[in-house]
């Protein structure tokens, strides 16, 4: 197991490498490229910030995972936002979104990951992500949102990288969030590909669609669509009756090898969870690489982890970030490895929710 101080350097190359690795497929762009190189400047500032607040007790992780709604306008079979929250008109209102992204900025924060629910239906957070065009905003959506306007913001605003969920060909796309869907995203995705618009996948690995959308047929035609992130994401079962939608271990076993194949043969970039945390010491959840701010400002340890012990409304993200639930998962070597696939932190939920009342005692 990589110790906590080793990790932060790793995570640190890793995602300059990343960024460098982005620039490099962007070559024949260069105001998306130029766009790159702003970030890459600043992921070294960002590091020399986060350092520096390390050095006064204060562990800031580089990424900051934010859902700013759990309002959506799919209702997608087997999502954990879904399983978790439920929309109570009571979320971080858009003065408090833009104070949040101003200290991230002020603490160290490299890029954000935008989560929902649909993080869309908050246009605020156009405004928002177009005043720090050095940060990059990887912006998870269900893409049925994105109309003409918003394809012309993205294409003037490219620190902003939609990553636009599938589950594989219509078949499986329309199954599980809705019929017509699949149709109306490649039309999405057919335009923003004629703007230059670096755009990715989202792309949940299931046991029922991991043959379609791990084939090279599917990953060609993606990469042909204009496609530049392919991101995979192991299906983690919040709900009930999804427990077969779990990878076997014979299917889990392929991940590894199939990214390096893919990564040779296409000019994308190729990330899945959790097999590339290992590469920088397992679980990156409670600071340790990340946090997640949820739609209503609790700051929880992942969004497969819904518990906290401190929400942004009453505290800064400064004061935030010094959870005590966090800190104690991070003293738990076995919260950071990978132990057969999907979320340690929800696989180990009640040892989770029993440091959680710790915190409270």
């Amino acid at each position: 197991m990589i110790k906590n101080s080793s990790r932060r350097n790793v995570l640190n190359k890793s995602l300059l490498i990343f960024f460098m690795n982005a620039l490099r497929i962007t070559l024949k762009n260069p105001a998306q490229a130029f766009s790159f190189l702003k970030t890459i400047n600043w992921l070294g500032k960002a590091a020399h910030r986060r350092k520096k607040w390390k050095k006064n007790g204060y562990l800031v992780p580089p990424i900051l995972m934010l859902s700013v709604t759990n309002q959506c306008n799919l209702n997608c079979a087997g999502c954990y936002n879904k399983s978790f929250h439920t929309y109570n008109g009571k979320e971080l209102d858009d003065e408090k979104l833009w104070s949040l992204t101003e200290e991230a900025k002020e603490l160290g924060i490299s890029f954000f990951v935008i989560a929902g629910g649909e993080p869309l239906l908050r246009p605020v957070l156009l405004n928002i992500m177009k005043a720090y065009p050095e940060i990059i905003f990887l912006v998870f959506t269900n893409g049925t949102l994105i109309d003409e306007n918003m394809i012309n913001r993205f294409k003037n605003q490219k620190n902003i990288v939609p990553m636009i969920s599938l589950e594989g060909n219509q078949k499986e796309t329309d199954q599980r969030r809705g019929e017509g869907t699949f149709e109306q995203l490649r039309r999405t995705i057919t335009q923003m590909k004629k703007l230059n618009i670096f755009f990715g996948l989202s792309l949940t690995l299931a046991r029922n669609n991991f043959s379609t959308i791990t084939a090279e047929k599917f990953i060609g035609s993606c990469a042909e669509l204009g496609c530049k992130f392919f991101l995979f994401l192991e299906y983690t079962p919040t709900q009930e009756g999804t427990e077969d939608w779990v990878l076997t271990s014979d299917q889990r076993s392929k991940v590894r090898n199939m990214m390096q194949k893919y990564r040779k043969k296409y000019s994308s970039l190729f990330i899945a969870v959790p097999w590339d945390e290992d590469d920088v010491g397992g679980c990156l959840s409670a600071s340790r690489g990340f946090v997640h701010i949820n739609a209503v400002g609790d700051l929880e340890p992942c969004p497969f982890a819904p518990f906290s012990d401190t929400n942004i409304r009453e505290n800064s993200l400064r004061e935030a970030l010094q959870s005590r639930l966090c800190e104690k998962i991070r003293q738990i070597p076995k919260l950071a490895r990978e132990n057969g696939g999907g979320c340690i932190l929800w696989k180990e939920r009640e040892l989770v929710q029993s440091l959680l009342e710790e915190t409270a005692a």
